[in-house]
């Protein structure tokens, strides 16, 4: 009840302000968590190849206001946070793909604001986003109600959601995924990520298998202040084609290149490099 009231209260601030809290939060929680500091400080250097002050500066608090929007990004009506897109860069990728006839893959990673990529291309055509229950259990209707409406479906990390998505994508519709999360043991492959293996799912390189798929990367980068979002799509710069194995390692690439182009809108706090219960470590980098 706490966790719902708090949400509906938050969903009534205007962005901005939550924005300014969300930094505040950033802040609070990279001071108050060690190992939440060393995860992100050291995911960022990786990254990088060095140690950029601004950059890490700017990405504690960005990650505290992708966490306060969520509640205005969910609860709000759907037409409201559309409007927030000030911009869109690229979409002639995906009315090519239209044109085609095309299943598109739409592959997002933790990177500005990922939520409103969905809304906004729903407010088009029809899209299935692929999702986990959250870890606290209030929040499930809560985040139901916001990937869920209009020409936005849902469906659940499982056997009965990836056959879901193969159907949604050969009847020439869309999917959107994270292929950034650490997914569960026997979902995934060790594949390099910003040069130390991670443990990469798999699932997105076998949805790029099926028949007339086109892979589209697409983020949305956060403006100051509350200003608004620009939506940013583009094709993946390599082929995603040849083994599984293959496939993860060269939408890992794309991704890498996605965030290096904003690193500080990158969620380096995520434990990406977390091996998964009874997942035998990578030869290269027995401490996964």
């Amino acid at each position: 009840m706490i966790v719902s009231f708090l949400f509906r209260a938050l969903a009534r601030l205007p962005l901005g302000w939550l924005h300014a809290l969300g930094g505040w939060l950033g802040w609070a929680t990279w001071w108050l968590s060690p190992s939440y500091r060393r995860r992100l400080d050291a995911n960022l250097a990786r990254a990088l190849g060095r140690h950029d002050r601004a950059v890490r500066n700017a990405a504690i608090a960005e990650a505290g206001r992708q966490a306060l929007e969520l509640p205005w990004l969910w609860l709000r009506p759907s037409s409201e946070v559309v409007a927030k897109v000030v911009r869109v860069e690229g979409w002639e990728v995906v009315d090519a793909a239209h044109a085609a006839g095309a299943g598109i893959l739409f592959l997002t990673p933790h990177l500005g604001c990922f939520e409103i990529t969905a809304q906004y291309y729903a407010s088009h055509a029809p899209i299935t986003v692929l999702y986990r229950p959250p870890r606290k259990a209030a929040l499930q209707p809560l985040m139901e109600a916001g990937r869920a409406r209009g020409q936005m479906r849902t469906a659940p990390a499982d056997l009965s959601g990836v056959r879901k998505l193969v159907k949604t994508l050969r009847s020439h519709e869309a999917v959107g995924m994270l292929p950034d999360q650490a997914p569960a043991r026997g979902e995934g492959v060790w594949a390099p990520f910003f040069g130390r293996p991670a443990w990469t799912m798999t699932l997105a390189a076998r949805l790029s298998e099926v028949k007339s798929v086109r892979p589209i990367l697409i983020w949305a980068e956060r403006l100051p202040r509350g200003a608004g979002y620009v939506v940013r799509t583009s094709e993946p710069r390599e082929p995603i084609e040849g083994s599984i194995e293959e496939r993860c390692a060269a939408i890992n690439r794309e991704i890498e290149r996605l965030i290096l182009a904003c690193p500080a809108q990158y969620l380096w706090g995520y434990n990406r490099y977390k091996r998964p219960s009874g997942v035998e470590p990578p030869p290269e980098d027995s401490a996964c």
